[in-house]
Formats: C-alpha cells, sequence, structure tokens
C-alpha cells in the first residue's frame, strides 16, 4: 500500500480547493439587467411642436481689416462703442504710401507730357507709329500705377461699412498690421439672427410640397410656422421669430440641420450675440397628416422568420418585447417605420441582438457601450 507523505497531502488539498474557487468564479451568476441605449420614437401627438437650444447672433456682422499693411497710428474705437455707417475706426501710418504717390505721379506727369508731344509728332510724321504706341501704353501703365497707389493711400483709413456696434478689437495702438488681418469686430444688433438645429427627424416630417404659402426659407411663412424665443432670467416673455433660412445640407458630425430666424432686438434689456436661447417651433401646418417614422438602422432586427421587429420598453417594469414592424426607406443611418409603432415609444437602439422577451434592461449611460453575454458568440 503506497503511502502518502504529509506533504504531499497539504499539496493535494490546496489543488482541490483552488479548483473549487477557479469553478465558482467561472460561474458567475447573470446580470439583473442587461443595460441598452434607448431611442424614442416621434411621430407622437405633440411632435409638431418642438423645442429647441438657440444661439443669438447677430444679423449684420462684419471682419474689418485694413487692405494695406503699416503700423497702427490711431485706433478712435473701443469695444461696445456704437459706431455710425462711415465713421472713421482707426488710420495707419500714411507716410510710405504718400511717398509712393507721390513717386508715381510724377511718372505719371511724365508720361503724360510725353505722350501729349507724342501726338504732334506723328501728326507731322516726325516720329514712327511704333514710337507713338510705346508713348500711349506707358502713359496708360504710369496712370493705372499712380491710381493704385492713391487706392492704397486711402486703404490707410479703415470705415465702418454700417451703422452698428464694436464687439471686438484685436489690435492695440501702434501695432503693426498685415494685409487682411482682422482688427474689428462690428455687428448691428438691432436686429439679431437665433440659430438652432433640426433634427433629421423634423425636416423629413415637412411636406415636400407644402404649398407656396409654406416654405421654411421665406418670411411670409409666419401664419404657417409659428416660432418664439424665450431668454434665460425672461423665462415669463416669449419673442416672435420671423423664418429666415433653413440649409439643405446637413452637418457631418451631428446630421442636423442649420435653420435661422430673425427677431427685433429688445428694447428693454440686452441681447447679444453669443448668448443661448429656447426656442419653441411650432410645425402643425407645415407636417405631414401621418407622420413618418424613422428609427435608428441598428434598432430594427430579424425574428426567427426573418421578420423585422424592435424592442420596446415597459417603463414601469423595465422589460422589453418584440414589437414586429413593417420598414420602408432607408436614410443614412435611419430607417423609416410604416406600421408597428404609433410614436413616442422608448425602443432599443443599441444591444437589441442580445435581447430576449420579458428580459429586464437598464438604460446605458452615454460612455459605455453594450457587451454581449460571456455565453452569446460575437
Amino acid at each position: 500500500m503506497t503511502m502518502i507523505k504529509p506533504g504531499g497531502l497539504c499539496l493535494i488539498v490546496a489543488t482541490l480547493l483552488l479548483g473549487a474557487c477557479a469553478q465558482e468564479q467561472a460561474e458567475l451568476p447573470e446580470p439583473a439587467s442587461r443595460p441598452v441605449k434607448l431611442f424614442t420614437v416621434g411621430g407622437g401627438s405633440n411632435d409638431a411642436v418642438r423645442t429647441f437650444p438657440g444661439r443669438v447672433d447677430a444679423t449684420q456682422r462684419a471682419e474689418l481689416a485694413f487692405r494695406v499693411g503699416g503700423q497702427l497710428r490711431e485706433l478712435l474705437i473701443k469695444e461696445g462703442d456704437l459706431v455710425k455707417k462711415g465713421q472713421v475706426l482707426a488710420r495707419l501710418d500714411p507716410t510710405d504710401y504718400a511717398i509712393v504717390v507721390e513717386d508715381r505721379r510724377a511718372a505719371y506727369d511724365n508720361a503724360r507730357r510725353n505722350f501729349e508731344r507724342g501726338k504732334d509728332l506723328i501728326e507731322d510724321g516726325n516720329i514712327s507709329r511704333l514710337d507713338f504706341d510705346r508713348m500711349e501704353a506707358e502713359f496708360r501703365s504710369a496712370s493705372a500705377a499712380l491710381n493704385a497707389a492713391e487706392q492704397d493711400l486711402e486703404y490707410t483709413v479703415l470705415t465702418a461699412p454700417f451703422s452698428g456696434r464694436i464687439a471686438r478689437r484685436n489690435v492695440e495702438n501702434f501695432e503693426e498690421v498685415v494685409p487682411r488681418q482682422t482688427v474689428i469686430w462690428l455687428q448691428n444688433i438691432d436686429e439679431l439672427d437665433v440659430i438652432i438645429n433640426l433634427p433629421e427627424s423634423v425636416v423629413r416630417s415637412v411636406r415636400d410640397e407644402p404649398g407656396p404659402d409654406v416654405d421654411l426659407r421665406r418670411g411670409e411663412t409666419a401664419d404657417s410656422i409659428r416660432a418664439t424665443v424665450r431668454f434665460d432670467g425672461r423665462d415669463d416673455r416669449e419673442f416672435p421669430l420671423r423664418p429666415k433660412e433653413i440649409a439643405t445640407k446637413a452637418d457631418e458630425q451631428t446630421q442636423t440641420f442649420r435653420a435661422t430666424f430673425t427677431m427685433d432686438a429688445p428694447t428693454d434689456f440686452h441681447v447679444l450675440p453669443g448668448m443661448t436661447a429656447t426656442v419653441e417651433l411650432d410645425l402643425t401646418g407645415v407636417v405631414t397628416r401621418e407622420s413618418v417614422r424613422w428609427v435608428p438602422a441598428r434598432a430594427v432586427q430579424a425574428d426567427s422568420s426573418m421578420s423585422p421587429r424592435v424592442w420596446v420598453l415597459d417603463p414601469d417594469t423595465m422589460t422589453v418585447s418584440a414589437q414586429p414592424v413593417e420598414i420602408g426607406r432607408m436614410s443614412g443611418r435611419s430607417v423609416e417605420i410604416r406600421a408597428g409603432l404609433e410614436g413616442g415609444e422608448d425602443i432599443v437602439a443599441v444591444g437589441a441582438p442580445y435581447l430576449a422577451e420579458g428580459m429586464k434592461v437598464s438604460r446605458m449611460p452615454k460612455t459605455e457601450q453594450a457587451q454581449p453575454r460571456a455565453d452569446e458568440a460575437l
């Protein structure tokens, strides 16, 4: 009979304990709920009235710069100053440009006299036609050079192209500036633009041919599109907006469409470019009666019979159930839902392939991604 030494017995016991611990670690229980990312289906009864964050900008604005370079001699404005159209804002040292004008004027006077004498000489046949043409070309070239020098001298003075307020300046007096360097921002804030970003779902819901009196890009749509704005600290007041323009190309990063509205600046408190606002947009007059619903394409899965379905969340129990749907067009990363959803439901947009009927789920933090279970194939 083989005898086991005490040291060997301890080794066997330790090995068995380690194996048991490893087995316990491998057989972890299923999580109580699966984290998923949800998407709220549009097209509900309140879908035509939407609220968007907005940004205020000046309707008329300009970045002012000298067309020539030089040392800034006079800076006649400060940030926040009100200026009138044509008012002088800044001047460069004109000395170098004045010298060039005098030099060009001397060359011009000499070329002009030669050209006038050439007219008499050519009539008498004392010079050739070739010499006279050369005199004429030199005169025209000198005239153009003088005009350019005088224009450069005028460019040393910077004036306001319209009445407005100095929003910002980038230079100090006696600095050297280069041509086309922005030195002053000028804004007319009698009228203000309010800019919002419209999601694809809103733009798609607008009728393709709403009629001649309904066009998002025309000012006479006030009766069809009602837009109002509120500002922080003035939530008790709303101001009407006038539609101005809407982009027809989506932003590559956000996939939203820029829409711009205008308003008269309030007279009893300051609203300045760069401030934020809340815009309420009523599209009742332009959306289709039967709202088209678009959902992320990855939210639509196929069941065992290869029929499309989505997972709908029950917010009371935080469980999901399969809902058959009828799909239509594809547009980018979205798919049209023609039937099966009423609008307003929360459906699973990320994590749908790993769900089962009645499974409990939790809302995924924005920094997480849905992960498959250990027993599911990737």
